[in-house]
């Protein structure tokens, strides 16, 4: 029940960051999103540690380290194919790759539930895909590199979990620490160099790039708040919980986006989205008993 209940939390606090991050993201531009985010997760994770504590590892500060850059990459490989499109395939199809990766690599480690707990998992990857859906308007077949980006996205956040999942029990939140700082690092090189490059264009292409951190700077940081606590609840959850319940839970994430955007900006919530949150709700309670 625990584990359910700290990855439901996890997840819903997942979406709400990526809201956030959405609102964020048409202010300024979504690598400067991330990368404001990754700081600033990078000093409450910090702040937490002095109050947690944890012990610092070989394994610890490794592993933090590569799911930094995974986190990097997937995050990268998101927002690539979503601006491909079409969103209401890709965004689903990246979100249950990034359960099916953890959940099948968990059950191969020793992962056991009771019969109930593998048909609430099948449950719930279903409501995954239809929670997920994004509803579009003519919207066309994805293309192979839209595909191949949304799995390949999905399958780094499903190796983001496997990793954590395999950090030292006694490191607290030392691998979110150091993940926070490499992670933050990669961004800002990254908005470093798109800065030189934009530095070669006329004055005022310049200036206006220089002012467009402002417009979304507090929504960015309140994202890696929200995301910072999100990901310590979901390494909470890791180590209390089986890392198979722990991917299908984590992905229901965008159930946060989608309740937050009809309740503050009155977005309608398609009828397939409705099932979705239906069905996610049996297969949590479902795997409460499992």
């Amino acid at each position: 029940m625990l584990t359910v209940l700290v990855g439901l939390s996890g997840a819903l606090i997942f979406g709400a960051a990526d809201f956030l991050g959405g609102v964020a993201a048409k202010r300024i531009s979504p690598i400067r999103v991330v990368a404001i985010s990754a700081a600033t997760g990078f000093v409450v994770m910090l702040m937490a540690l002095a109050v947690l504590g944890g012990e610092w590892s070989t394994a610890a500060v490794a592993l933090g380290a590569v799911t930094g850059i995974v986190g990097a990459a997937a995050i990268g490989l998101l927002y690539a194919c979503l601006a491909i499109g079409p969103m209401s395939i890709l965004s689903p199809l990246t979100a249950v790759v990034s359960a099916i990766v953890p959940a099948t690599w968990g059950l191969l480690q020793g992962d056991r539930l009771s019969p109930i707990g593998y048909v609430a998992i099948g449950i719930a990857l279903v409501a995954v895909v239809l929670v997920g859906f994004v509803p579009e308007r003519g919207a066309v077949r994805p293309t192979l590199p839209g595909l191949v980006m949304a799995t390949a996205s999905g399958a780094l956040i499903g190796a983001f979990l496997i990793l954590m999942d395999l950090t030292p029990d006694d490191s607290g939140l030392v691998p979110l620490v150091v993940n926070r700082a490499v992670n933050s690092t990669t961004m800002f090189l990254v908005v470093g160099f798109i800065a030189l490059a934009m530095a070669r264009r006329p004055r005022t292409t310049a200036v206006a790039a220089a002012r467009g951190w402002r417009p979304g700077l507090w929504f960015a940081v309140s994202v890696g708040v929200l995301d910072s606590v999100a990901n310590a609840l979901i390494l909470f959850g890791l180590r209390v919980g089986e890392l198979s319940v722990m991917s299908v839970l984590t992905a229901m994430y965008p159930a946060g986006t989608i309740l937050l955007a009809a309740t503050v900006l009155r977005e309608r919530i398609a009828p397939v989205q409705w099932v979705g949150l239906v069905l996610a709700l049996a297969a949590a309670g479902m795997l409460s008993q499992a």
